[in-house]
């Protein structure tokens, strides 16, 4: 039985090889700051967007999304803030899901959150 890494290793690889075929440029993977990584900060058009990629092998407990909880959007929130800073970015962004659910099927959730 694979390991909760190894599914979520799986998810975001799935997930960089939709966003790519949709278009996006991947910029970072597993960006950190401090305590907060974002699992993919990608572009498309004139567009940084912050990815968080969950992937389940079951339903039982809820979706893929729904385990994007206050305190995750919050730390993403925060290394967003920082990469801003850091590189910036004056333009526009966007927080994004993309949920994985057991069969590969994957759900993308443009503008999740603010």
């Amino acid at each position: 039985m694979p390991t909760s890494n190894q599914i979520g290793d799986a998810g975001e690889k799935l997930a960089l090889e939709f966003l790519q075929k949709k278009g996006y440029t991947i910029l970072f993977t597993n960006w950190r700051n401090k305590r907060a990584e974002i699992d993919i900060i990608a572009q498309y058009q004139r567009v940084v967007i912050f990815v968080e990629v969950k992937k389940r092998n079951s339903s039982l407990f809820g979706t893929p999304e729904s385990f994007v909880d206050k305190h995750k959007i919050k730390k993403m929130r925060e290394a967003a803030d920082v990469y801003i800073e850091l590189y910036d970015w004056k333009g526009e962004l966007r927080f994004d899901i993309i949920a994985i659910e057991k069969n590969n099927m994957i759900t993308h959730f443009e503008d999740a959150f603010y």
